[in-house]
């Protein structure tokens, strides 16, 4: 999978409907309005976590793939996570550097970082040069802003 086509939808969810055991949507209140997602049993949900209404959680949809002309707009979820009060996320490509390939944020990885692969296993290589998933609350104002995240996610 190309992980850079994803476009995170930042919300929390208002509404989970559907009648089929396989498949739901969920109803997202973003900044910008509602957003409607579809979840599918290909629809990854990082550390398996059940979703409920009031959650705040960052949708992932592919930005090459069609979306009807609808509104409120209608997602299929690549991916979908858990958000904390004050956790934002990034995903980027990270060079050797652990700068995001944008120059949007710079990581230091500290000794309470939490590394994972995306099925939960421990990440003993190197970071750089990957791409990843970053759970950070806090930021410099330098440019690149740099944080020491919470947990990162490494998309093999």
């Amino acid at each position: 999978m190309n992980y850079s086509d994803l476009i995170p939808v930042t919300g929390t969810i208002v509404n989970i409907s559907g009648n089929d055991c396989c498949n739901r949507m969920i109803a997202l209140r973003t900044e910008d309005g509602v957003v409607n997602f579809f979840l599918t049993s290909d629809t990854q949900v990082i550390n398996s976590r059940m979703l409920r209404r009031g959650m705040r959680v960052a949708a992932f949809y592919d930005s090459t793939l069609p979306v009807p002309l609808i509104f409120p707009p209608q997602y299929q979820a690549v991916m979908i996570t858990v958000l904390g009060r004050n956790e934002q996320i990034a995903l980027n490509y990270f060079d050797g550097n652990l700068v995001a390939a944008d120059n949007s944020l710079q990581l230091n990885v500290g000794r309470n970082t939490v590394v994972r692969t995306i099925n939960g296993q421990m990440f003993t290589c190197g970071l750089g040069d990957r791409m990843l998933l970053v759970y950070y609350s806090a930021t410099t104002r330098s440019i690149p802003p740099q944080t020491t995240p919470e947990k990162i996610i490494v998309l093999c």
